[in-house]
């Protein structure tokens, strides 16, 4: 669970980051500062890993706020003015989003988040063998954001610009190219076999000639995936 605080003058602006927010349910709301000086004391006690700042408040700035912190948190700013963006990324600031904020810039500033954690962790385990790396995604359906585990997912089906996830328990549609899906996803868990679809490696059941069986179905293997499919079965 990441912990967040919210710190802005304008209730409305909290408001609206609180709804974006409460779409990703790994991320928890500590606190909602009215200014910088209240999300101090906050920083002092608590372990936060991300705050959500606007720039422009009484008594201290969102930016010198943050330079005054020795160990800062992630920082996504939130502001209505473009001027300060060079300050804000030296700073090395996540992300810098200009008011009004759509629900569909505030996800983009999620996943560069969470892609940041993700390097981080990576960078922290560097003695490790075996690298760790994110263990679920987030795909939108029903004007939400579903979190699914990559443990659970057994393969994906592509519809044109449409995938639908067949997981152990459900199945979910998302508006999302399958190349992109792709590139996204771990090879040492996920092949693809077909240019419609990417299978999960440990869920395989088997494989035959032309096709490979999950969870009791049968999936096509298409021409040009054979020799990926070929070096798995050849692996020791």
């Amino acid at each position: 669970m990441y912990k967040c605080i919210i710190i802005d003058d304008e209730p409305i602006a909290i408001r609206i980051i609180r709804k974006h927010l409460s779409a990703f349910t790994d991320f928890e709301i500590i606190a909602e500062c009215g200014n910088a000086l209240e999300a101090m004391s906050i920083i002092s006690k608590e372990k936060i890993d991300l705050i959500f700042c606007d720039i422009q408040m009484p008594q201290i700035t969102g930016v010198d706020f943050v330079r005054s912190l020795a160990h800062p948190p992630k920082v996504i700013f939130t502001t209505a003015y473009r001027d300060y963006a060079v300050d804000a990324f030296e700073l090395n600031v996540v992300d810098y989003l200009l008011k009004p904020i759509s629900f569909e810039r505030f996800t983009k500033a999620i996943n560069n988040y969470l892609e940041q954690s993700v390097i981080k962790n990576n960078n922290q385990d560097i003695a490790d063998p075996i690298s760790k790396q994110r263990d679920f995604i987030f795909l939108k359906a029903d004007k939400k954001h579903h979190k699914i585990n990559l443990s659970d997912i057994l393969y994906f089906e592509s519809l044109g610009d449409y995938v639908i996830v067949f997981t152990i328990e459900k199945k979910i549609v998302t508006k999302e190219r399958i190349s992109n899906l792709a590139e996204s996803l771990s090879e040492k868990n996920f092949i693809q076999i077909h240019r419609s679809y990417i299978v999960s490696i440990p869920k395989i059941e088997s494989i035959g000639a032309g096709f490979v069986e999950i969870n009791k179905k049968k999936l096509p293997v298409g021409r040009n995936y054979k020799s990926e499919l070929n070096k798995l079965i050849q692996k020791k």
